[in-house]
């Protein structure tokens, strides 16, 4: 196979060993055809008003001042006077989309449809707006449209501002609530000279949604504990006072208006969300108004933490609920059926009414969550032909049956308590039940990804000892054919299987598939019986001494654990790092390359520093971004004194990239500033940013290709990109990263030279020309060291990686403020990611030097390489949990799309660093003509 097939055939086992994970954990538990369940009994309020804080912790709203008052003082006499509360756990992602999707539909939205769009329905599905007579909501243009777009009929109303307006350097964030108040006032007022509008309003099951987003931007752009977020907070009680107020009196004080204030996710201490901290998942509930219960008080309370305590509500009933249980609570309210789709149980607690309501309430809770459950199971009994020889679940039909009708019967001899609690067997068992049926073939699909990873890394390893090594004997060099016709149908096995795994509800396609695996398989087995490709191998490596080949493997074994470890315990990367400070020294390296030796040492133990720093984008500061720009200033000049001296015309490309260096530290001192003194993001600092970004890519190849001149450029026109989206200690990392590259390339001439693998006497890596480096003839065979550099270049991928995780968990906008600040997902994620190539692409670069001057083909060690990340792959492919709590279950998922996501960066990082070294633009020049 042809390495531009084996890297297209290996690109696309590994997109579906990454897709794989979403088919097998995060796909769509929506099923569609149940019919909706209704309380018969009259509801107590006739419209229910819906406030959600975007971004508002539980702690914020709750907790009180240092002079013991109260952040939001209507709110908290509500508490105490009128209303119920408690706090609402949410479930990662800590988003905006999928919170408003479990308050508003009763469902928790999969990943993988929160990554098809924020503001589009990538799946359809049910929602207490849906099901209301009429909804009018007013927020923003993120969020109301998908209620509206997932609406039968003509009856959700959206008024939403510009979504210019979602700017996180505003001067006053708050404008955003107050936008939403007014126009609330505006429209009641208009619709007393409206006689359908007031007739419609005056209707019953009408749903009145404010979505206040001006907590979240103040808490995203100056902290949750900061001044703007606490004012923020009291003009949204302001706000919520006057909207009631002016709704009491528009209704006549009909006592037929119930009210909830809730929010869709909390906040980090550093303004960001997105993970699972409490900080992130522990939101606020507030419920007062008709058909809701008051204060209840009490004289003690259970509860694990102290947040009674802390906020002085000790005697008052908290009544904590899961964030989908609102969904049926709306609805039990007014009075609609519960949304098809949710997963909520209705909280009793809340509910002020008759117990008759309240059994009858529950009991149509139980018949709507156990419609989802029947279609679910006729649905993967449909798909699979085999159900009846699985182990039953503990609900079958005949006792769902007696549930019902023992439920009934109890509801009608006035035993609401043992109703209610039968009810919530039933609806607890109906989720199990659920999940189970949705999670049906998990096993099958893992363990078909799980052997086709095996396959794969196998098929891997035999190019490496065919192609790459002299473990072969000569004489068997006959088999070449049968040994690539061989390779070729295995990869297309692995090929069909995954393929194969990625559609298990298609039995038709599934059995033609089996077929076609299985005649490849057998062929595959025919032409293996003449192969000799493990004998000469194995008999090699039973030549070498039976101790240092265990500790050959020891090694390598325990590299990849502890690179798998840290993802976990990021201080193992620093004991990592100093094993690698001390290589020279184990290796006896040291004793021809002093110099070098000391220089590489330091820098290990410089870089093992960072995995020790707290998280980035915690704590921003930006005088280390400038001293980061000043620094790679200060290292140009003295690299630029250094090589004038040659002959190369190089001076003058270079004094561009320094000032753009020089650009990109003033925009970054200057941006900060004026967001913090609230004047926005100045125009030309946004024009220079996204100049300085596209020029990036172009300008390393203006310069020579002589191999430090051209590493030197891609750094400086990489970092002056990497200066204007970092926030912190973060922008030293590329130097200090770079520093140790170059070393590293030096180290390697070294030991080439020390093991005595050279093919040619050493190599002058100052005069050392990428684009010459493809001319080479002759090429060297693998040795056991190669497997050492390819694992210095994963564990420094590695590195960043490990780094760079909290970028992706928690969304914090501060990195991208020199480019823009209006809102915009897509646009920031991009940046983020950007962020995150950057020290690839330098580090990808450098092993493309060490490649070319350690004399291998461009793709011998990155074979090795990609055998040790399918490798490490695997490993988080069966730490992936489906067990315990959503947040376990979303980070071990979250850990295998990163490793697989890195094994396919470095694949295209490869290609990417192969152009930026190689290639060179000529720009053209004018001819001089000189008289005679």
């Amino acid at each position: 196979m042809g390495i531009p097939v084996f890297i297209l055939a290996g690109l696309l086992v590994h997109f579906v060993f990454l897709a794989s994970i979403f088919d097998i954990y995060f796909s769509s538990p929506l099923v569609h055809g149940m019919t909706p369940q209704q309380t018969p009994l009259p509801p107590p309020a006739k419209r229910l008003v819906l406030f959600v804080a975007d971004g508002l912790r539980a702690d914020s709203l709750f907790e009180l001042n240092s002079n013991n008052t109260p952040q939001a003082p209507y709110l908290r006499a509500i508490l105490e006077n009128n209303g119920s509360w408690g706090i609402s756990h949410t479930r990662v992602p800590t988003e905006s989309r999928p919170g408003h999707v479990a308050l508003i539909a009763g469902f928790y939205e999969d990943v993988s449809a929160v990554a098809k769009g924020w503001k589009e329905n990538p799946v359809e599905f049910d929602s207490v707006f849906n099901e209301s007579k009429y909804t009018w909501s007013w927020g923003s243009p993120d969020i109301l449209p998908m209620f509206a777009k997932g609406a039968t009929g003509d009856h959700v109303y959206t008024f939403c501002y510009t979504a210019e307006s979602e700017d996180f350097g505003a001067q006053d964030a708050t404008k955003l609530d107050t936008w939403v108040f007014d126009h609330v006032k505006s429209f009641f007022n208009s619709s007393r000279s409206n006689q359908t509008l007031f007739s419609a309003l005056n209707e019953e099951k009408v749903v009145l949604f404010l979505h206040l987003l001006g907590i979240d931007t103040n808490g995203h752009a100056h902290r949750p504990y900061s001044k703007e977020y606490k004012e923020n907070i009291r003009k949204v009680d302001e706000g919520v006072k006057e909207i009631v107020s002016m709704l009491e009196s528009f209704y006549g004080n009909d006592g037929k208006t119930a009210y909830i204030l809730t929010s869709d996710h909390g906040m980090t201490d550093w303004g960001s969300h997105g993970a699972g901290h409490p900080s992130e998942t522990l939101t606020p509930l507030i419920a007062w108004g008709a058909g809701v219960n008051y204060p209840q008080k009490v004289t003690s309370q259970l509860f694990e933490d102290n947040f009674l305590k802390e906020w002085k509500l000790e005697n008052l009933k908290r009544m904590d609920v899961n964030q989908a249980d609102i969904a049926p609570l709306m609805a039990s309210l007014i009075g609609v059926p519960f949304p098809l789709n949710s997963v909520g149980t209705l909280p009793l607690e809340y509910l002020n009414n008759s117990n008759h309501f309240k059994a009858e309430s529950m009991f149509t809770n139980a018949l709507q969550v156990l419609e989802q459950f029947k279609v679910t199971k006729h649905m993967v009994k449909k798909k699979n032909m085999s159900l009846k020889k699985i182990i039953a679940v503990p609900l079958s039909d005949s006792e769902q049956i007696n549930f019902l009708k023992k439920a009934r019967v109890y509801i009608q001899q006035q035993k609401y308590n043992e109703a209610v609690s039968l009810c919530k067997t039933l609806i607890n068992l109906a989720l199990e039940g659920l999940s189970y049926y949705h999670t049906y073939d998990r096993l099958f699909l893992g363990l078909s990804i799980a052997l086709s990873f095996v396959g794969w890394t196998t098929y891997v390893i035999l190019v490496i000892i065919k192609t790459h090594t002299n473990l072969i004997k000569a004489t068997r060099n006959n088999n070449k054919v049968g040994c690539l016709l061989a390779a070729g149908r295995i990869s297309d096995t692995l090929i069909i299987s995954c393929a194969l795994s990625l559609h298990p509800c298609l039995s038709k396609l599934k059995f033609c598939i089996i077929s076609v695996v299985l005649k490849q398989s057998l062929s595959c087995s025919i032409v293996l019986n003449r192969l000799r490709v493990i004998q000469d191998p194995a008999a090699n490596l039973w030549s070498f001494p039976i101790g240092q080949s265990l500790g050959f493997l020891l090694i390598c074994i325990l590299g990849i654990e502890l690179l798998v470890f840290s993802f976990f315990y990021r201080s193992t990367l620093t004991v990592g790092l100093l094993v690698f400070a001390g290589w020279p020294v184990i290796t006896q390296l040291w004793i021809q390359a002093k110099r070098t030796t000391l220089i590489w040492t330091l820098l290990c133990v410089l870089l093992a520093v960072f995995p020790l720093m707290p998280v980035v984008g915690r704590e921003p500061n930006i005088p280390l971004v400038v001293a980061a720009g000043l620094t790679t200033l200060l290292i140009s000049c003295f690299s630029l004194a250094s090589f004038s001296r040659s002959k190369n015309k190089y001076q003058s490309k270079e004094d561009l990239k320094m000032f753009s260096i020089a650009l990109s530290t003033y925009v970054v001192s200057s941006t900060h500033n004026s967001l913090k003194n609230k004047q926005g993001l100045p125009v030309f600092n946004q024009i220079i940013s996204w100049t300085t970004l596209a020029s990036s890519s172009a300008l390393p190849l203006l310069s020579p290709t002589l191999l430090f001149q051209r590493l030197f450029s891609i750094l400086l026109s990489l970092m002056a990109t990497y200066l204007l989206l970092s926030t912190g200690y973060e922008a030293l990392f590329p130097l200090v990263l770079s520093g140790l590259m170059l070393v590293w390339i030096q180290m390697e001439q070294e030991a080439l030279q020390h093991y005595g693998l050279s093919l040619k006497p050493k190599v002058t890596l100052a005069v050392f020309n990428f684009a010459y480096a493809t001319d080479i003839t002759q090429f060297r065979q693998l040795h056991l060291d190669d497997i050492r550099r390819s694992f210095f270049f994963v564990s420094f991928c590695w590195l960043h990686v490990v780094m760079s995780f909290s970028c992706f968990s928690s969304f914090d906008p501060a990195s991208v403020y020199c480019f823009l600040t209006v809102f915009s997902p897509f646009i920031m994620g991009g940046l983020l990611l950007l962020k995150v190539v950057i020290p690839f692409l330098l580090v990808s670069c450098a092993f493309e030097a060490v490649q070319v001057t350690t004399q291998l083909s461009s793709k011998s060690l990155f074979l090795i390489v990609l055998v040790i990340s399918d490798i490490m792959a695997l490993h988080f492919f069966f730490l992936v949990k489906d067990y315990g709590s959503w947040l376990d279950i979303g980070t071990s998922i979250s850990h295998y799309v990163l490793v697989m996501s890195l094994t396919i960066f470095m694949m295209l990082m490869n290609g990417l660093a192969q152009l930026l070294t190689t290639k060179r633009l000529e720009l053209s020049r004018r001819t001089k003509h000189h008289s005679t």
